[in-house]
């Protein structure tokens, strides 16, 4: 017998027993529906996890810090340009970037506010992805320039009169970053200190001024949305390293560590390292080789590490959960096979007799339980996408403006797939049974059964 015979037959077995036929694919239609949806909660949840880790910062990127200690001390291991060589020439390590911390105070007009600067090579800004409103990114000329964040300008404030903060008024200072005139005191202690009397008597002198450029400012994010590079200013590392050694020559440089007696070192120490690694499979060996070197090594792959695999159980738990329903559809699949073959008796030893192999009887009711578990899944994945569209839209409306859970559930194409293929297997595997009862039914007594 032809396949396509086959397969007429067994679709027109199941089309005269209609209402058995809709029920059983219904339960397949449950089975299926309820195994996607529930591990797609488990993929949305993990895909939702992973996002949120990245805005916090690349997967791939180890931060090095000094160890806890005393900082003067001269047996602290420091961050140089030795230690970036070392750790270039570590296995899957693709490029260090020096992070340089420091504190300046801008002035425009009567406004004052304070610059949490962050220094790092040009080549490092493309890593981090900052949106740029205004002007560029700083690094792509010989001169000292400030890129600023969106929310600096709430750092300032009026210091004459009764106009106060952002944070006293709600209302951001009249200066526009790109192009007034900002000055910039690199030396907080003396600006702190202006007007005091030293050890010996004198009046302590404002510092000097420096009018810093600005190549640009970062693009405001949308309504609650937030930036996590808004409250900073940067610059190129090297640019500001060789204006601080001009401006403190031979006095301690803010945040510098010293010697014992209180000297500044020749060279300019990094607060932090970038460590950029090929791939997040390596990114915890790294990191721990670099805590037994005594630094500080710190990654957001050693929290995924631990949250997939609690990710991971939950995944199992929703998808055994479906899998219950499944199973349920499957013993209702053998069921109907059962009495078809009960009912059709006379049909299979008629076939029998006729010469019918009996690979084609087991054939026949193979594809008609096959039939059910594709048109139940066929259905049932067509309800789980419903089921995830409303799912998506409560999540959504329930969260407003905490964490996006618009996608809390995610269903990939092979999800899809595989979830078709799950349901044609175990309809056909229901069915073997019943078509192996079919097989060998004697031939004789299956036409004299009324």
């Amino acid at each position: 017998m032809k396949f396509l015979d086959l397969l007429r037959m067994s679709s027109s077995n199941l089309w005269k027993r209609k209402v058995r036929t809709i029920l059983t694919v219904l339960g397949v239609v449950i089975g299926v529906a309820s195994i996607v949806v529930m591990v797609s909660l488990g993929l949305g949840l993990s895909r939702s996890l992973m996002a949120q880790y990245e805005s916090y910062g690349s997967l791939t990127q180890i931060e090095v810090n000094e160890p806890w200690g005393d900082s003067s001390s001269e047996e602290v291991k420091r961050l140089d340009q030795d230690l970036i060589d070392e750790i270039l020439a570590m296995e899957h390590v693709e490029s260090v970037y020096p992070v340089l911390d420091t504190q300046a105070m801008a002035k425009y007009g009567s406004y004052e506010g304070y610059l949490q600067i962050q220094a790092i090579h040009k080549e490092a800004f493309e890593d981090m992805n900052i949106k740029v409103g205004q002007g560029q990114l700083p690094g792509n000329d010989n001169q000292l320039k400030f890129f600023y964040g969106c929310e600096v300008l709430q750092n300032f404030r009026n210091s004459k009169g009764s106009g106060g903060s952002y944070w006293e008024t709600g209302v951001l200072p009249d200066i526009d970053l790109m192009n007034d005139p900002i000055f910039v005191i690199f030396d907080m202690d003396a600006y702190y200190n202006a007007g005091s009397t030293d050890e010996n008597g004198q009046v302590r002198k404002p510092p000097k001024k420096y009018l810093i450029e600005t190549c640009g400012v970062e693009e405001k994010p949308g309504e609650d949305q937030w930036s996590q590079y808004g409250w900073y200013t940067f610059c190129d590392i090297d640019q500001l390293m060789v204006e601080l050694k001009k401006i403190f020559k031979n006095k301690p440089i803010p945040g510098q560590p010293t010697t014992k007696t209180g000297k500044p070192y020749k060279e300019i120490f990094y607060n932090r390292l970038l460590v950029n690694v090929d791939s997040m499979d390596y990114v915890v060996e790294i990191q721990n080789h670099l805590k037994d070197s005594g630094y500080n090594a710190y990654s957001q792959a050693e929290w995924v590490e631990s949250e997939q695999k609690t990710m991971g159980y939950i995944q199992a738990v929703l998808g055994g959960i479906g899998a219950v329903s499944l199973f349920v559809a499957a013993i209702g699949i053998t069921n109907t096979m059962m009495m078809s073959i009960y009912e059709r008796t006379k049909e299979i030893g008629v076939m029998k007799v006729l010469g019918c192999d009996l690979r084609n009887i087991r054939s026949l009711f193979l594809m008609e339980a096959g039939f059910i578990g594709f048109i139940g899944g066929v259905i049932g994945l067509i309800l789980s996408f419903i089921l995830s569209a409303v799912v998506n839209h409560v999540a959504s409306t329930m969260s407003e403006n905490m964490t996006d859970m618009s996608g809390i559930s995610y269903i990939p194409i092979w999800l899809v797939f595989l979830s078709l293929i799950f349901a044609i297997l175990v309809g056909m595997v229901a069915g073997f049974f019943p078509a192996r009862r079919a097989m060998k039914l004697s031939p004789l007594a299956a036409i004299r059964n009324e």
